[in-house]
């Protein structure tokens, strides 16, 4: 079956969160075969053709080596992953895009071709029978009902807002590794680390 691709499509990397369990690091910013996580997702990205922004709160210096915008949360700062997807979408909007694909900056094997297997948006990844709600590609026209959403009293549920606007999971294979697998503890970082370097090899 035809794809229908938007027929433009920007990228916002997640790069946000307070990584509690890896001692209040960036984890983008983490190595994994020798460079950070956030320059192998903004690779993969850039293979794709996709302009990109960085989603992210605090001092927008630390990425200032990857050359790119950094949208903060503005007004809905505190409000969940879903105020970084808004701030994707308000910029993606600027530029003409039809759709935003969101990745978290914390998954180092993300695959090309994202956009393409999931269009058409709204669409979510999922893998191991997990949706990954931030791993989407979300249609820029959700982003009145999401500032709608972020405005007035209420949960910030990531899932109940995809639901909402009908996301569709689309299913993706695991072969050598998860390729939605995301560093949130040692134990990811040691193994996403074991897997880049089975990579190399």
């Amino acid at each position: 079956m035809l794809r229908m691709i938007p027929n433009t499509v920007a990228a916002l990397v997640l790069a946000g969160g307070g990584a509690r369990r890896l001692g209040g690091v960036d984890k983008p910013l983490l190595r994994v075969a020798g460079v950070p996580i956030l320059a192998r997702v903004l690779a993969t990205l850039r293979t794709d053709g996709h302009a990109i922004a960085i989603s992210a709160n605090g001092d927008a210096a630390r990425f200032a080596e990857f050359g790119l915008p950094v949208l903060a949360d503005g007004a809905f700062r505190g409000e969940g992953p879903l105020a970084g997807v808004l701030a994707g979408l308000d910029w993606a909007a600027t530029r003409g895009a039809d759709a935003l694909l969101t990745v978290p900056g914390d998954t180092p094997f993300v695959p090309v071709g994202l956009a393409a297997a999931l269009a058409p948006s709204p669409a979510c990844a999922a893998s191991n029978g997990r949706p990954h709600h931030l791993v989407a590609l979300w249609p820029v026209a959700c982003r009145d009902a999401l500032r709608q959403l972020l405005s007035a009293p209420g949960r910030r549920d990531i899932a109940s807002f995809a639901g909402g606007i009908g996301v569709r999971r689309v299913d993706f294979a695991v072969a050598k590794c998860d390729p939605f697998l995301n560093v949130n503890t040692p134990e990811d970082l040691a193994l996403a680390r074991a897997i880049a370097e089975g990579e190399k090899g």
